[in-house]
């Protein structure tokens, strides 16, 4: 049988590096993101000011990441990752 992208897996669940993954990062307070972040504009910006441009646009494009494991960090929290492994216990 050939499979095509509109077949599913009949169990899906996530894997262990995943699981693993989110345990670890539910450990930091959601807040650590947002500062890490923060850190990053306001690191780029003072080095922009200095002249060093590369360095500013370097460290500038961490914000954006930081912010967006800050909120994959929080919904992992908020609803977890895998629904379907907590509803069957």
């Amino acid at each position: 049988m050939r499979a095509t992208l509109t077949d599913t897996k009949k169990d899906p669940r996530e894997g262990v590096v995943a699981r693993t993954m989110e345990a670890q990062t539910a450990k930091l307070p959601s807040d650590t993101f947002l500062w890490a972040g923060l850190g990053a504009i306001a690191t780029s910006f003072v080095l922009q000011t200095l002249g060093k441009k590369a360095e500013s646009l370097f460290i500038g494009q961490w914000a954006p990441t930081f912010l967006i494991l800050g909120l994959y960090n929080k919904i992992v929290k908020e609803l977890g990752s895998d629904a379907h492994e907590r509803a069957t216990r």
